[in-house]
């Protein structure tokens, strides 16, 4: 990588330092609210507006969804997938690290808990594994730990999984 290639360390670093001060200066400036938005759909499907496409989610198989909708289980994975290997490939960057392979997440479900069936079986995933299969050539252990500890700092939404964000719920009704 040279310093005019955008993935370049040096390249990273130049565009974040004047975010990074700007935070350090302005905490408040730091807080961004993200928003996802959705259209309940014909039958039991919510169409979610992504930054790309329109997504239109289902049921699962598992709980009667005949599988041409997309699970929001599996989107939740899809986006840890995403958050993790975006932040593995700025964190190699930033180290200046080569890097390829894959990224892979599974979670396990229980869909009795979802479909009401015991009320002991939780309603959501129980576990979560995610796997990265990588080849970084000259790399040692010591800098593939490295590589690992940052990844997992810095994934936000890996870290909001594991951390169990506050969450509300509120209704706004029409009438």
């Amino acid at each position: 990588m040279t310093d005019t290639d955008p993935a370049s360390s040096a390249s990273l670093k130049s565009i974040q330092a004047p975010l990074k001060q700007r935070y350090r200066d302005d905490p408040e400036a730091a807080v961004v609210t993200l928003a996802a938005d959705g259209e309940l759909g014909a039958g039991v499907a919510c169409r979610v507006t992504t930054g790309r496409a329109l997504a239109e989610a289902g049921l699962h198989p598992a709980t009667g969804g005949d599988g041409t909708q997309l699970c929001s289980g599996d989107m939740l994975l899809e986006a840890l997938v995403a958050c993790a290997g975006v932040t593995l490939r700025a964190v190699a960057t930033a180290l200046e690290m080569e890097v390829t392979g894959t990224v892979r997440a599974e979670g396990d479900l229980d869909f009795r808990g979802t479909l009401g069936v015991d009320r002991d079986a939780p309603v959501g995933f129980r576990d979560i594994r995610l796997t990265f299969r990588l080849d970084a050539p000259g790399a040692d252990e010591e800098r593939i730990a490295t590589l690992t500890k940052l990844t997992e700092r810095y994934c936000v939404v890996l870290q909001t999984i594991k951390g169990s964000a506050t969450t509300s719920v509120d209704v706004i009704t029409a009438s």
